[in-house]
């Protein structure tokens, strides 16, 4: 016997009124999905803010359904069109037969030994099934997305969290999740799903490296000494003077380093290392110092950004996953506030490279102030990336 099968819409609305881009997004929506709704993720832009009670109610209400997430962002992903810096509201509907969905608001709480993550389900199982997946929504001032990232990698190693922090303003307070008709300015929302749906992950850095693969043989905390037993810094300079102009022009723009995710992987591709900002030299010591902590023994390599390398991964990257057999009928895109019209010279990018590898399919999403995506099968927070929810059909059995 065949499962019964997911169904989702979409739409998109980028007019003035709260009142009526609320209505014509959920008409819409819900005239393409014609089925009960199980799950709604919702994005709206800084213009609609003062109005997110309103909106959570509304839809909780008109959807039939709690399972209602979403948060403000900066710019807002609907349909083909990235909608940046003017009024918007995208909706995401899914109607998901069989399948658990459990949303959560989590929390930061201070402890004695630091501080702990609290807000979890008593409903979740003990051990989460290898196909399950979870998204995550969360508030940049309150909430340290990094702590909770290390606490499923570690516990649920393998299972994806993908999603973005919200973003829209620079004042701890005035970010909005919602959740429900809740309507939150802390924490995190957290939602586990797991059933007849299957989940995949495209995180795209926009990053190339450049030289070779060097191993840190000194390092403290975020600071690198030494690589391969010489001077960070002098490792950089020798590599800087074989590169084209072009690059670096690019290394003086802005220099990127990644470290290999797993050290036992022998073939190592664009994909498989997780890339931070060089944030600092010390000319005196030669030392570099970057955005994440580093030790002894790690390999990492100089990595350089711009808009033809981010447009060159997302397009290889998104190749490569339909090569790889996938299916998409959904996707959920969390791009950078960095990207978009800000990195490309053409608007639209990201979603428009979607829709090029995985056709016209229901899409939602924002532009956030941090990214959640797996990179080699643990989860990081991301900058300048675009972290992307591929949704497909179960295989019938």
């Amino acid at each position: 016997m065949q499962k019964p099968q997911p169904q989702f819409a979409a739409a998109m609305s980028v007019q003035d009124k709260t009142e009526d881009a609320l209505a014509e997004v959920i008409r819409q929506a819900l005239e393409d999905l014609a089925a009960p709704v199980d799950l709604a993720f919702v994005f709206i832009s800084p213009h609609h803010a003062q109005h997110v009670e309103t909106i959570a109610a509304e839809l909780t209400r008109l959807l039939g359904t709690e399972n209602v997430i979403g948060c403000t962002g900066e710019s807002i992903i609907g349909k083909s069109c990235e909608a940046e810096d003017t009024p918007a509201i995208s909706l995401w509907l899914a109607r998901l037969p069989e399948t658990t969905i459990l949303p959560m608001h989590l929390e930061f709480q201070r402890t004695p030994d630091g501080g702990s993550i609290v807000g979890w389900s008593d409903e979740l199982p003990t051990h989460w099934p290898s196909d399950a997946a979870t998204f995550a929504l969360a508030e940049p001032f309150s909430f340290p997305a990094d702590l909770l990232l290390e606490r499923v990698n570690e516990d649920q190693p393998g299972l994806p969290v993908i999603g973005g922090m919200s973003s829209g303003s620079y004042q701890p307070g005035e970010n909005r999740l919602i959740m429900g008709s809740r309507v939150l300015d802390s924490g995190c929302v957290f939602v586990y799903v797991h059933g007849n749906i299957r989940v995949r992950t495209l995180v795209s850095q926009g990053c190339r490296p450049i030289g070779d693969p060097l191993v840190i043989t000194k390092a403290e905390r975020n600071v690198i000494h030494e690589l391969g037993g010489h001077q960070a810094l002098q490792q950089l300079e020798n590599i800087y003077k074989t590169l084209p102009v072009t690059d670096q022009q690019l290394v003086s723009r802005g220099l990127h380093i990644g470290r290999v995710v797993d050290e036992y992987q022998s073939d190592r591709g664009q994909g498989d290392f997780i890339v931070r900002n060089v944030v600092g030299i010390e000319k005196e010591t030669g030392a570099l110092m970057i955005g994440d902590y580093v030790k002894p023994g790690q390999t990492v390599q100089f990595h350089v950004r711009d808009e033809f390398s981010a447009s060159a991964e997302l397009k290889q990257l998104s190749a490569e996953l339909m090569k790889g057999g996938a299916s998409p009928i959904a996707a959920l895109l969390f791009s950078c506030n960095g990207r978009g019209t800000k990195l490309f010279s053409e608007p639209h990018h990201d979603i428009t490279c979607l829709k090029t590898a995985f056709g016209d399919i229901p899409n939602a999403g924002f532009f956030a102030a941090g990214e959640l995506g797996p990179v080699s099968g643990r989860n990081f927070l991301h900058g300048f990336t675009a972290s992307v929810a591929i949704l497909e059909a179960p295989e019938q059995s």
